[in-house]
């Protein structure tokens, strides 16, 4: 039953998008130069009349239509194959073109491609609430300024410090976000507690605004110590494509234990400071050595 209603959804938007076809690219004449009776535009999918009474089975054949409310159903669990067969001869263009995608698809790979699209709106890239917004990345970034706001800075290195009055109180709600402007791009700079199994941790990582392609031509380090110790994490930005959860999930980043956290804070181990270090580089192809170099930002 199940996949008989899907496919007969998918017959329904087949009928959709082949109605549409035919208003964009058949011509009328003028509604004043049309019979009255005819309709100036392609009719919706007729009414399907089930007899369930004596009175219409005998009724005569009339332009008429059924009156009985209870017996007129729509065409919603009949598949119609011939429209089938035309939707795999259509080719359609992405539903992003209007974004800057140029390609076309048969009926049957565009919604697969659409689901992939590089060209496809990105979410709003901040985690301290479940924030529904989608859009480019220069929207993005006065979203991220102007309503959440978050810090912005210009520069491919950072030296920020986070300070929590009682660090033992680790739980899945302290969010921290810089947003930095370098090489043209922009990169989100997450720092976060939560609980990993038992034990607490803090975890910084950063993430690319824009695809996995562009993601890849760059990387960046995070470092953190104190009292004669250090930790120090290198890799490749996540593009904003993978959600801050998945990032954080997949421990992508530079965790701290809550122990080392608060050694590296000194004091009394009563307070958290820590001093998180980084930056940010491009990495540049070698045309003759075929091998990529960094390229540090000024």
């Amino acid at each position: 039953m199940v996949l008989m209603r899907m496919r007969s959804i998918n017959t329904i938007t087949l009928f959709t998008h082949i109605l549409i076809l035919i208003n964009t690219t058949m011509t009328f004449p003028s509604q004043e130069a049309m019979p009255p009776t005819t309709p100036p535009f392609p009719v919706p999918p007729p009414l399907l009349r089930r007899p369930a009474s004596t009175s219409c089975l005998n009724a005569p054949s009339a332009p008429i239509p059924c009156t009985h409310q209870s017996i007129r159903q729509e065409l919603g669990d009949i598949r119609c194959l011939a429209l089938e067969k035309v939707a795999e001869s259509l080719e359609l263009p992405c539903k992003y073109y209007s974004l800057g995608c140029p390609e076309i698809f048969p009926y049957y790979s565009k919604l697969k491609h659409e689901s992939v699209c590089n060209f496809r709106p990105y979410n709003c890239p901040y985690a301290g609430s479940e924030c529904s917004v989608v859009g480019d990345i220069p929207f993005l970034v006065s979203h991220l300024r102007d309503d959440h706001k978050v810090d912005m800075h210009t520069g491919c290195t950072f030296n920020h410090r986070y300070v929590k009055s009682n660090p033992r109180e680790v739980e899945n709600a302290t969010w921290m976000l810089t947003v930095f402007h370098c090489f043209g791009q922009y990169f989100c700079l997450h720092f976060e507690a939560f609980q990993l199994g038992m034990a607490p941790v803090y975890m910084a990582f950063l993430r690319f605004m824009g695809d996995e392609n562009e993601a890849r031509n760059y990387s960046y380090s995070l470092e953190v110590g104190a009292n004669g110790r250090k930790l120090i994490w290198e890799g490749t930005p996540r593009s904003i494509r993978d959600s801050h959860r998945k990032v954080r999930d997949s421990h992508d980043g530079l965790i701290i234990q809550r122990n080392m956290a608060l050694f590296f804070s000194g004091g009394d181990r009563k307070e958290l400071k820590l001093r998180v270090t980084g930056r940010i580089w491009k990495e540049q192809q070698n045309p003759d050595a075929g091998v990529c170099i960094p390229n540090l930002c000024s």
